[in-house]
């Protein structure tokens, strides 16, 4: 049996992958991840690419209401840390940027303390939100 949730979780990681989640006041260590997948969004439904796509007046706005980021010296700096914000290099900022609505998914088995028994758990992180929610449960 499983539950749906939408609970907004406190996720610590190690190597990229969840290692602890606090949820409801208690502590969770993760024993294993199951899986991990990638959710995009539906980034052609957002208002700038419609715009795009179809001609209207977002679309013809002038160049120069749009920047550029810049783009750094340091290669290592353009490397993109997981669950941290960051601008893409070469990235357009401002009207016309688009939010896809990206999220990624972790099916974790997971034990709260010593003595309680193990359960799954499928934690989502949100890039748009910049956040973690606990999204089902799996008795």
């Amino acid at each position: 049996m499983s539950r749906r949730h939408a609970d907004i979780v406190e996720v610590r990681r190690r190597d990229d992958v969840p290692e602890q989640f606090l949820w409801h006041g208690r502590l969770y260590q993760v024993r294993e991840v199951l899986a991990r997948w990638v959710e995009a969004g539906a980034w052609w439904r957002s208002a700038p690419s419609s715009a795009l796509f179809d001609g209207s007046a977002a679309a013809r706005r002038p160049a120069e209401t749009l920047t550029l980021a810049p783009i750094p010296s340091s290669p290592a700096w353009a490397q993109r840390a997981w669950g941290e914000p960051a601008p893409d290099v070469g990235a357009a900022l401002g009207p016309m940027t688009l939010d896809d609505g990206e999220r990624e998914f972790w099916r974790v088995e997971a034990q709260a303390g010593r003595t309680a028994s193990p359960g799954v758990y499928d934690l989502c992180f949100d890039w748009s939100a910049n956040r973690w929610q606990l999204v089902r449960v799996v008795d």
